[in-house]
């Protein structure tokens, strides 16, 4: 599993894949199936949890934990990831993350405890680590720089494809079988995806090991990207608006279980096609941005986000639906902004600026996605889909200041 191809020299005369070309598009479809391997094992308990906390009898904040912990996991490699990949390869570091999260996924439908569930799905989420970051300074070297902002839209669409079948492979087979059978179909859904990642990414050509650094020149990599003001508000904006998103992703189903909507589990699964938005937006939001600027789409984005929440508030069936699309479209046209953005503000270390990112973004996604279940435990959806729009709008405020110099991305 964990075989890749050989790294070659980098050439200095090469500028990279451009668009439409045979490695371009392989390159895409390659960093697709690894999204798809990533993000549905990555969330392949959220669309069962309500299954998942009766058959355990555990609360909605303690089956959240089964993905908080996983991505507690991601967010705490992305850094050591970074590094091992300076030194192997981006291709070979990604092959090993993939391969070692499709046995663990694997291995969870066998848990016999909810303590030995948690411990697998926060390896998991140790072993995908090696993916995410990785993926943004893959495309950074082996794209041309003017494709470089639609390279990285096309990968987090391919992103919200890979968190989308995995929900909507596990909740109509969590209906039928149980959750245990929904998260083994998910693992052999991300097993062959990881399979075609390994036959379709292209040669490293533009890669160069870097020098071992040692601890005293990591942190000074890492110390120059945490204290640039302008790298430091995305990572604040990846924290924020990530935690939001998977708050309401974790507890929407629980308020569409109980009254007055009363949906059983395999409707409720059908939500996560809110994510078709989101495929859609993030490479839209990343062409933007040559006509408006990153700073101004991303800023829209989050004006999206916080419209598309005010329609949940309705006990309407139809406008909490159309709300969350709304919602999800806006995250993901933000995010795909934010997360390519750091690759061109950051000329050095581009992967420990990527993995600041996805550091930022997953531990909001850890500690924002379970806080969130004690807002709705006790006080209700408004209340939790008022903080998320708190949130929100803290995000857009920071980025509006701290990037008003740079109007054009």
């Amino acid at each position: 599993m964990t075989k890749a191809p050989d790294t070659t020299a980098a050439t200095d005369t090469w500028d990279g894949h451009p668009k439409g070309s045979s490695g371009y598009r392989r390159i895409l479809a390659a960093l697709a199936m690894a999204g798809v391997a990533t993000f549905a094992q990555l969330y392949s308990t959220q669309a069962v949890l309500p299954l998942m906390a009766a058959d355990l009898r555990i609360s909605a904040a303690d089956a959240a934990l089964s993905i908080s912990l996983a991505t507690v996991g991601l967010a705490v490699t992305v850094l050591p990831w970074s590094f091992l990949a300076d030194r192997i390869g981006r291709v070979r570091a990604m092959a090993i993350g993939i391969g070692a999260a499709t046995i663990l996924g694997l291995l969870v439908p066998l848990a016999p405890t909810v303590p030995v569930l948690l411990g697998l799905r926060a390896l998991e989420g140790m072993a995908l680590g090696g993916i995410p970051a990785i993926a943004i300074a893959y495309l950074n070297e082996e794209v041309t720089k003017i494709h470089t902002a639609l390279a990285a839209g096309s990968y987090v669409a391919g992103t919200t494809l890979g968190g989308l079948a995995g929900r909507l492979v596990a909740g109509p087979v969590g209906e039928l079988w149980g959750w245990r059978a929904a998260a083994l179909a998910v693992a052999v859904l991300a097993t062959l995806s990881a399979v075609l990642f390994l036959l379709l990414v292209p040669k490293q050509r533009r890669f160069t090991p870097a020098p071992v650094q040692g601890l005293r020149g990591a942190w000074r990599t890492l110390s120059v990207h945490a204290t640039n003001p302008k790298l430091f508000a995305l990572y604040l904006q990846a924290f924020l608006l990530m935690g939001g998103f998977v708050a309401v992703y974790n507890y929407l189903g629980f308020r569409l279980h109980a009254e007055p909507f009363n949906l059983p589990a395999t409707l409720v699964s059908l939500i996560f096609l809110a994510y078709l938005s989101g495929t859609v937006t993030s490479r839209w939001g990343a062409g933007l941005t040559t006509r408006f600027g990153r700073r101004n789409v991303l800023l829209a984005g989050i004006g999206v986000m916080c419209a598309g929440l005010a329609l949940t508030l309705f006990d309407n069936l139809v406008a909490t639906l159309a709300g969350l699309v709304v919602f999800t479209g806006g995250f993901f046209a933000a995010h795909s902004v934010g997360s390519g953005w750091t690759g061109a503000i950051a000329t050095k270390g581009r992967a420990q600026a990527a993995s600041l990112y996805n550091l930022s973004y997953y531990m909001g996604s850890s500690i924002i996605g379970w806080a969130g279940g004690l807002a709705f435990q006790a006080y209700g959806w408004t209340a939790l889909a008022l903080a998320v729009t708190a949130l929100a709008v803290t995000t857009a405020v920071v980025t509006a200041v701290v990037h008003r110099t740079v109007p054009q991305g």
